[in-house]
């Protein structure tokens, strides 16, 4: 799954169609490629709903994106960038909370609830399954896989976009909006849709290369088929 950015109703509305049309399994694995909070009207809920729902499938895996380092470096706890958090979504997202955004962060971490704290701390950066590399936003195409920087991964952009890799795998990548999938197959899927700025959110799934999506503020998403996909097997 790309980008959420608190919107609820989508994020339910669409998963609930994809595993009405085709359940879960022990042997699925679900990807949520990071950046769960700001813009949107309802981060805390989201962030309370993909905990909730990795608790109820263990084969969950939650990567970090780069407002979720944003909003961690804002209040003091890791990562960087927290100075630009208010301006890039932080108001919409203390405002789920029910906290009223300010300069004052030591109060605002005092409001804000430690079990997210701990979820946004334990997020991975990355992980490769099968034929496929899965980051928030990319990887840097000139340096080996085992050296890649976490910054990188969640913050990159025209570098990673704009260029070609050797590494012999799809990279599955958030981040960047587009109005559609970006495919660039076989080298990178970009499935960030666009929700936070009025456009939509989008599941792929990677062995037969569905597409599924909904926009913001409907309520019927639609399945399609990801451009160019080879089936796998992986």
């Amino acid at each position: 799954m790309g980008d959420i950015h608190g919107n609820l109703k989508e994020l339910k509305t669409l998963l609930d169609f994809v595993f009405t049309q085709d359940p879960l399994t022990e042997n699925d694995l679900v990807v949520f490629l990071g950046d769960y909070v700001d813009r949107g009207p309802a981060s805390c809920e989201v962030v309370n709903y993909v905990r909730d729902f990795r608790a109820s499938n263990p084969n969950t895996l939650c990567l970090q994106g780069n407002h979720e380092e944003m909003l961690l470096s804002f209040l003091g706890v890791s990562g960087d960038h927290g100075d630009f958090y208010l301006e890039n979504g932080g108001v919409q997202c203390f405002d789920s909370y029910g906290i009223t955004a300010s300069t004052d962060r030591s109060k605002i971490r005092r409001e804000f609830p430690d079990e997210h704290i701990e979820f946004f701390s334990s997020l991975e950066v990355g992980v490769i399954v099968g034929h496929f590399i899965l980051v928030h936003a990319g990887i840097r195409p000139t340096v080996p896989l085992e050296e890649q920087d976490s910054h990188d991964l969640r913050w990159i952009r025209r570098e990673f976009i704009h260029n070609q890799h050797r590494f012999g795998k799809t990279v599955v990548f958030g981040h960047t909006a587009f109005n559609g999938l970006f495919v660039d197959l076989p080298y990178k899927l970009g499935i960030d849709t666009g929700i936070a700025y009025g456009n939509a959110l989008s599941i792929v799934e990677l062995i037969h290369g569905d597409h599924y999506q909904i926009e913001l503020g409907d309520d019927q998403p639609k399945k399609g088929k990801i451009p160019n996909f080879l089936p796998s097997g992986s």
